[in-house]
């Protein structure tokens, strides 16, 4: 975890941007000693958003096997993508 204080932030800018980019972790930014607020690369944020979005939509999945709806094996699926797709060629 990295913590820095606003006023490194402040006068610093460059280099924490800097650091952001290199670690693609959240740089957490202290105001009088407690947590204020943390920053990151677009980059890292974006890749942290789509990992959250995928999660999201495992779960759903997962729910909705879970709660008895109808699955297919792996074998099956890739046996029906097969199927749809040299029927169109």
């Amino acid at each position: 975890m990295i913590i820095k204080s606003s006023t490194a932030l402040r006068n610093d800018y460059g280099t924490i941007s800097l650091l952001a980019h290199e670690t693609e972790e959240p740089i957490y930014i202290t105001k009088n000693g407690e947590g204020d607020i943390v920053v990151m690369s677009i980059d890292a944020f974006e890749k942290r958003e789509q990992i959250l979005k995928l999660r999201a939509k495992i779960m759903v999945a997962e729910t909705s096997r879970v709660s008895g709806e109808t699955t297919v094996s792996l074998d099956e699926a890739r046996k029906r993508i097969e199927e749809k797709y040299s029927a169109t060629v």
